[in-house]
């Protein structure tokens, strides 16, 4: 079994920032992407940043974040992080952990999600 454990979301002023956490663990073998999703009310779920492992910690991310979203990731405790700062309004929603995991069961690569934290920005 693989989890990924969310930190870090709340409610934040505009302009403000956060920090949020995102720890795999269980019967990994090897990780391939780590990445960020949100979700606003009545809005389809988007990419907000990822970082492909196989190619040497490549990034990515969406325009609307870029210049002010960092996604960074701690190797040896299998976490990735999203560094959000100049926080707008429109940034809030419900920020999910995604990662392509192969697991030491398996061998085949599996997308697994987290359970989601909120992230609230007050104008």
């Amino acid at each position: 079994q693989v989890q990924l454990a969310e930190f870090g979301g709340g409610e934040v002023q505009a302009g403000g920032s956060l920090r949020l956490s995102c720890a795999a663990s269980g019967s990994i073998y090897s990780t391939i992407i780590m990445a960020w999703y949100r979700q606003a009310p009545g809005q389809q779920r988007e990419l907000v940043a990822s970082l492909n492992i196989n190619t040497g910690g490549t990034t990515d991310y969406a325009d609307s974040v870029k210049g002010r979203f960092t996604i960074s990731r701690d190797n040896a405790m299998n976490t990735v992080y999203l560094q959000m700062n100049s926080l707008k309004p429109e940034d809030t929603g419900v920020y999910y952990c995604n990662s392509r995991i192969v697991p030491s069961t398996g061998w085949v690569p599996i997308n697994y999600w987290g359970q989601g934290t909120q992230v609230t920005v007050s104008s």
